[in-house]
């Protein structure tokens, strides 16, 4: 099966349209906060979108003073959902259905600032994913995104992934019922507190659906990405790696990267 394709790929849209009624002035909050350490305020600038997922930082984009918004995604239903979360909030914005690989080829030209978070990855060709997102980014503008860490697990991760993407409902709750059970065993014996507030305004367990089911997977490394985006003409300006516990025992987290071009 071709795995840039949306029959391949997990229902991520579902997800993030259940996680949309959790959206409220906290959570908007800390995805504005989030936006802003990364790329600054928008005041008069153009953000595009990659993979809105549930809109909300399209919708932080624009409470940042962004003069324009274009949020994409393949899945229909995060369409709907950045559709949703969007229509409470004034501005120019725009939802497109459509693949990051579509995106050279829209007419939409070039935008101060393009973000992809967690998103890339998932594509089925994460490399041609990059061009085609970097080739989006204006003269002087900035492309911010992250990316799955590569571990020594990851090759059983993406067994996982297409096998819990394919599940019926019952036995991903089963799935997500253990490994919340067991993640959480294991943080507070490293000391960390698996319930406290998300970064960034997101939730555990849409969080934990999200990474069991995230199919297509293709991990990465700071090393790989550099080389690609230099090789695109971009300078690296920020690069925060995740931490990963247990030789990914448990999976890994995103790698936050902005570059400027």
């Amino acid at each position: 099966m071709d795995t840039t394709q949306r029959s391949a790929h997990f229902e991520f849209g579902k997800n993030w349209e259940s996680y949309t009624s959790l959206i409220d002035d906290g959570r908007l909050d800390a995805a504005v906060a989030g936006t802003r350490s990364l790329v600054g305020d928008l005041a008069g600038k153009s953000f595009l979108d990659i993979g809105s997922g549930s809109g909300l930082f399209s919708r932080a984009a624009l409470r940042l003073g962004a003069e324009r918004v274009v949020a994409v995604d393949l899945d229909e239903n995060s369409v709907a959902a950045t559709r949703k979360v969007l229509a409470a909030q004034p501005g120019d914005w725009t939802v497109l259905e459509a693949s990051v690989f579509e995106l050279p080829d829209r007419n939409l030209g070039t935008f101060d600032v393009v973000y992809s978070w967690g998103v890339l990855h998932h594509t089925g060709d994460l490399w041609r994913a990059l061009d085609c997102a970097a080739r989006m980014v204006a003269p002087g503008g900035r492309f911010a995104f992250s990316l799955y860490e590569r571990t020594p697990l990851c090759r059983l991760w993406e067994r996982e992934k297409r096998f819990y993407s394919k599940a019926s409902a019952p036995v991903q709750k089963t799935v997500m019922g253990a490994y919340a059970a067991l993640f959480a065993t294991a943080s507070l014996a490293g000391g960390r507190n698996p319930f406290r507030r998300r970064r960034r305004g997101m939730d555990a367990m849409h969080d934990i659906h999200d990474w069991l089911g995230g199919y297509p997977y293709q991990p990465t490394d700071a090393a790989e990405v550099d080389k690609a985006l230099t090789a695109l003409g971009f300078e690296r300006e920020y690069h925060k790696p995740v931490k990963v516990h247990l030789g990914g025992l448990f999976g890994t987290g995103c790698s936050e990267y902005v570059y400027a071009r």
